[in-house]
């Protein structure tokens, strides 16, 4: 492993926990880490998905996440959606992408699911 790709890695490493250190400082429920970075056809290295009780915790997520990132890190997001309705928002951090959701709309929409072949790391909350 080169120096620069062990340098991306832990930067990548860095990003997942300071996203999850986010979506636990405002008491988001079944966290979990999808590592897609053994599946040809993912979109990016790492899928966080988290769940908020109410729309209201679910955009409090979304902030306390790009505050977290940003604090410590000074990386912005390169995309956000969702904030109008707030019942799943997505933060697209490039190679690390955070999908916040009220429980009815994770469970309609199953991403764990779709990305089966996944290496799943679940939060302890």
């Amino acid at each position: 492993m080169t120096k620069k790709t062990k340098q991306q890695k832990e930067e990548k490493n860095i990003l997942v926990d300071l996203i999850i250190m986010g979506l636990e400082e405002k008491k988001a429920k079944d966290i979990t880490v999808l590592d897609l970075r053994n599946i040809s056809s993912a979109v990016c290295q790492y899928f966080i998905i988290a769940t908020g009780e109410s729309t209201t915790q679910v955009g409090a997520l979304s902030d306390s996440v790009y505050d977290m990132v940003f604090k410590e890190s000074r990386e912005k997001p390169w995309h956000i959606e969702g904030e109008q309705n707030a019942e799943w928002i997505l933060i697209d951090y490039s190679d690390v992408v955070v999908h916040i959701f009220l429980p009815e709309v994770r469970e309609f929409y199953g991403i764990e699911e779709l990305w089966a072949d996944a290496a799943v790391t679940t939060v302890a909350g």
